[in-house]
């Protein structure tokens, strides 16, 4: 009898483990789905957040780039008193996006170090990229001489209205006066209205926080030497700010007229070229006039003319920095330029005549003429 009592018990024992162990596996099993529930929604709920950050950063970038693009656009409305600048985005906040590509001049220029973002005051611009060919034209005040008049309807008339939507003429006012800002941009508003709205000409000025203060001085901004200096400065910030905007770009002077149809023959001309290992292309023999460069080289062009930049004239550092880069040390000179005919290409006849007789130097005349325009 307790023999059997005893077997009861084992069974029932049994019995029990076996109804524990079920309920515990079940326990197990369902701890583990929701383990995988968990999960599965810790998944979903990070990639649904990722999806929101990718949204916002996205959203951001877009509302950066309107900003910017209101910026260029949104101009200040024109008062009687005759405020003609439309943004002054020279020094931006920190919290404010542009292209970075004037750090550059930090690199060489102390005085800016300390200074926020750079970029030129707008005086009038659409804002206008992406097309193949941006024309750059400093100017300065020449006194009761002026030629960007003349130069520029000799520029704009001679493009056909295709070769007008594929490219941006930007007048670089680099004068202290801003009176004759506001001349330069009441004449190219009033002259040049159509091209002005359809974003084809826009005019920037550079505010003096570029310069080093040394010129700056009343008395030593007259010198010679101090003109050269300036002048070099000039055409680097013109430079950097045309990059971005084209595939090529034309340095111009604002006392040039162009040939007829210059335009279609320098198009034409660059798609020519078998080779395309030129360095550039020299449209006129004078100066620093009609030479045409690849955009995409003009940051390497600009820190070479920074570089040494009191010592020599512009026109005379592109030759140094083609020596530079197309000679192999200890090559014969002579070698060496025999393949500047290839690397520096030259079109003839000339696209361009320098007509101005009063220099941007006060008191300077000058009858430079390109004997094969």
């Amino acid at each position: 009898m307790k023999a059997k009592n005893v077997n009861l018990l084992f069974a029932f024992v049994a019995v029990l483990l076996f109804g524990f162990s079920c309920f515990c596996i079940s326990r197990i099993n369902q701890t583990d789905n929701q383990l995988i529930n968990c999960r599965n929604h810790v998944l979903e709920f990070t990639e649904t957040v990722q999806r929101l950050k990718n949204k916002s950063e996205s959203n951001h970038q877009n509302l950066v780039k309107v900003l910017h693009q209101m910026k260029h656009k949104a101009a200040h409305i024109t008062k009687s008193s005759g405020n003609f600048l439309e943004k002054k985005v020279n020094i931006l906040g920190q919290d404010e996006t542009l292209p970075d590509h004037f750090e550059v001049l930090k690199y060489f220029l102390p005085h800016l170090r300390t200074a926020g973002k750079l970029y030129p005051a707008i005086a009038t611009s659409q804002g206008r990229a992406g097309v193949s060919f941006a024309l750059g034209i400093a100017t300065i005040n020449r006194g009761n001489h002026t030629y960007l008049k003349q130069t520029l309807s000799s520029v704009l008339s001679r493009m056909t209205p295709e070769e007008e939507d594929d490219s941006v003429v930007i007048v670089s006012v680099a004068d202290t006066d801003k009176s004759y800002l506001k001349s330069v941009v009441r004449m190219v508003k009033t002259r040049f209205r159509k091209q002005v709205q359809s974003g084809v000409l826009e005019v920037i000025s550079i505010p003096t926080l570029f310069y080093p203060q040394t010129l700056l001085d009343k008395k030593i901004i007259k010198s010679s030497e101090s003109w050269k200096i300036k002048q070099v400065l000039d055409f680097c910030i013109l430079m950097l700010y045309a990059q971005p905007k084209a595939t090529y770009y034309l340095q111009l002077e604002d006392d040039i007229v162009a040939k007829k149809m210059y335009f279609t023959k320098m198009k034409d001309f660059i798609n020519s070229l078998t080779s395309k290992d030129w360095f550039y292309i020299e449209f006129s023999v004078l100066g620093f006039i009609g030479k045409l460069f690849r955009s995409k080289d003009l940051t390497d062009f600009v820190q070479f003319f920074l570089m040494f930049y009191k010592t020599k004239p512009i026109d005379i550092l592109l030759d140094d920095v083609f020596l530079l880069r197309m000679c192999s040390w200890g090559e014969p000179l002579r070698r060496c330029l025999q393949r500047k005919k290839e690397a520096q290409v030259q079109y003839r006849p000339s696209l361009f005549q320098h007509v101005g007789t009063q220099s941007s130097f006060p008191g300077r005349e000058q009858y430079l003429k390109d004997h094969y325009y």
